[in-house]
């Protein structure tokens, strides 16, 4: 398998065609991470919830990252981290444009506002189903892809000419490996 950094631009084309995601928040030092669909646009992930442990977390700690990930097979995924700051877009006249964009965003997809606005029972008493539209403000961003390594066979030499750098560098890793790998082999 082979691990390369995304570019920026790759990394947005996942944030874009991708509404499921992780979200991480901390109190303290004890982390919490809840499934919560999203949209992207322009810096921002919209996002919608009730009130509950995430939002009075983000209320307190404002600093929280996002993960999001299209996994074909161990081998082969894309991954991308988002860590940004919340900001609670409050139902006030002044907000209200931006609760609107967050709103026109998010329905867009059938199931947006799961599973923030399902009946919940915690602890024998029915959670109230009080709205946030909250958005992270995009910080800093980085992502992975994966991908299957080429197979060369082994006895196979590369040339200068053959494949460059890269299979100079692949050819010497799957050497290291082997030669790592030989002495357990041997027993």
């Amino acid at each position: 398998m082979l691990i390369q950094e995304l570019t920026r631009q790759a990394s947005l084309d996942l944030l874009a065609r991708t509404h499921l995601g992780r979200l991480a928040c901390t109190q303290g030092v004890r982390p919490y991470v809840v499934p919560v669909y999203f949209a992207d646009n322009n810096g921002y992930l919209y996002s919608f919830s009730t009130v509950g442990q995430k939002i009075e977390w983000m209320r307190t700690n404002p600093l929280v990252c996002v993960e999001v990930d299209e996994v074909v097979n161990p081998e082969q995924w894309v991954s991308v981290i988002v860590f940004g700051r919340y900001e609670e877009l409050p139902d006030t006249p002044e907000w209200q444009g931006t609760r609107t964009v967050a709103y026109t965003l998010l329905k867009r997809n059938a199931v947006w506002w799961e599973p923030a606005y399902v009946k919940t029972i915690l602890h024998g008493t029915q959670r109230p189903l009080v709205p946030v539209f909250y958005r992270i403000h995009c910080l800093q961003m980085t992502g992975h892809r994966a991908t299957p390594e080429p197979v060369t066979p082994a006895n196979a030499k590369l040339s200068m000419t053959d494949s460059g750098e890269e299979g100079r560098l692949q050819n010497l890793l799957r050497q290291v490996r082997g030669s790592l790998l030989a002495p357990h082999l041997r027993r």
